[in-house]
C-alpha cells in the first residue's frame, strides 16, 4: 500500500470514529478509538510509541510518545482541543526527524467537521536509516541513567 492509499486509510478511519462518537472527548479516547478502527480495518498500529532521543552513541527515553505509529510509516499525533495551534505542528515534526519518519498525520477531534481539524505533515529531510530500525530497538536508557549513557552504546 502506498503512502497516499495509507493515508487516506487513516483519516477513513479517524472520520469513521469521529462519526460514531463525535467530538469532545478526552484525547485518550480517540486514541484507543482510532487504535481499535485501524485494528478492525486490518492495519498495524502501535499506541504511545516510545520516541528516543539519539545523543552521540546512546538513546535517551526522555519521554517523547508517538500517539499511533501506523505500519511503522506514518506518525499520528492526536489532538482534541479548540483549535490546533503552531506548537503542534511542531510536536509531530520533530516526531518525524526524531524518528526519521517521512509521513505524519496531525489530527485534532474537537471539531464540528473532522476535514477542519486534519493536517498532513511531510518531512521532506528524512533520516537514511529505515524506521523500522527505531521500532525495533528495545535498548533504551532513561534519563536517570543518562550519566552512564557511553556503557550502553547504540546497537
Amino acid at each position: 500500500m502506498s503512502d497516499d492509499e495509507l493515508t487516506e486509510q487513516i483519516i477513513g478511519a479517524a472520520i469513521e470514529v469521529h462519526r460514531a462518537v463525535g467530538p469532545g472527548l478526552l484525547e485518550s479516547a480517540y486514541e484507543h478509538c482510532l487504535h481499535f478502527e485501524l485494528t478492525s480495518r486490518g492495519i498495524r498500529s502501535e499506541r504511545q510509541k516510545t520516541m528516543p532521543i539519539r545523543f552521540k552513541d546512546c538513546e535517551i527515553d526522555a519521554g517523547y510518545r508517538i500517539d499511533l505509529w501506523v505500519e511503522g510509516r506514518v506518525i499520528i499525533e492526536l489532538k482534541a482541543v479548540e483549535r490546533l495551534q503552531p506548537i503542534h505542528s511542531a510536536q509531530l515534526i520533530t516526531y518525524l526527524k526524531l524518528s526519521g519518519c517521512h509521513l505524519g498525520l496531525l489530527i485534532n477531534f474537537n471539531e464540528k467537521l473532522l476535514k477542519n481539524g486534519l493536517k498532513r505533515i511531510v518531512n521532506e529531510h528524512p533520516e537514511k536509516k529505515p524506521t523500522a530500525e527505531i521500532a525495533e530497538r528495545t535498548e533504551m536508557v532513561s534519563e536517570e541513567e543518562s550519566s552512564r549513557c557511553s556503557s550502553r552504546p547504540l546497537r
